[in-house]
């Protein structure tokens, strides 16, 4: 038989085990945060290097590459990269939230903008353009000339429109607003935020100077940058969250804090 007293104990204890099982659960929840957070760093530092890599082995923006398997790998490998991208920025920007402001949440919005409707371009032009090539060539001659900033024969509607928002107020301004509050915050490395947000507003400085596909080089800077942002929000270290001891639990909480 258990006492009056016993029984008490058992029902005073009963507040605390669940409150106690409420932390672990809480604590459960923030390690999983975290380490979603540090695994998107995987996802930024892949998409930079894609970037880089298929700056290269980009065919040229002409009507014969469109059917070609080399023009169908670049963008294949070019849609993977948007992914890769839209995730690893989003990673960067939760690590740095609360110090990164309102620049660092415009810079974000912006710069996932240049990746998520860049997605959409390379989906046309990976699974579009060759099936559309002999059926309606001046249509893709239109889409490759908003590349190679040639004038179409045809009405593509808003198309070029989007395309210059992508590049313009995505990739320049997202990339200059995301790099900087980036170097500002301090989180992650400056330097590489740096190396953003002068990297992003390279095309707009020597456009006029550096001629389409030769102005693939400025992608260098952009990819390295997220590339080290990435590898250095993956490769952070942070003190994890004390794990409850198998066993039997003491019912006293320990007021000692780790230091």
């Amino acid at each position: 038989m258990i006492s009056t007293k016993q029984a008490a104990t058992i029902e005073g204890d009963k507040p605390m085990n669940i409150n106690r099982q409420s932390a672990i659960k809480e604590n459960k929840m923030k390690i999983t945060t975290s380490n979603l957070i540090r695994w998107s760093g995987l996802s930024a530092m892949a998409a930079g290097i894609i970037y880089i890599a298929i700056q290269p082995i980009h065919p040229l923006d002409v009507f014969s590459s469109v059917t070609t398997a080399q023009w169908a790998i670049t963008h294949y490998l070019s849609i993977v990269m948007d992914i890769l991208g839209m995730l690893g920025i989003a990673g960067l920007y939760a690590r740095q939230v609360e110090k990164s402001g309102w620049l660092g949440l415009s810079g974000y919005l912006l710069f996932s903008l240049f990746w998520a409707l860049s997605m959409a371009f390379h989906f046309i032009e990976a699974f579009i353009e060759p099936v559309v090539a002999n059926v309606a060539p001046k249509f893709v001659e239109g889409l490759l000339g908003m590349v190679t900033s040639v004038p179409s024969e045809m009405n593509l509607g808003a198309l070029p429109a989007v395309y210059m928002l992508a590049g313009i107020a995505g990739y320049v301004l997202g990339g200059l607003l995301f790099g900087i509050a980036t170097f500002r915050a301090g989180i992650l490395p400056r330097w590489a935020g740096g190396l953003l947000a002068l990297g992003a507003i390279l095309p707009l400085l020597l456009s006029s100077v550096v001629h389409h596909p030769f102005d693939r080089l400025f992608a260098v800077p952009v990819g390295l940058a997220l590339a080290w942002l990435g590898y250095a929000l993956w490769s952070e270290r942070r003190a994890p969250a004390a794990e409850p001891v198998s066993g039997k639990a003491s019912p006293q909480l320990n007021p000692t804090a780790a230091a």
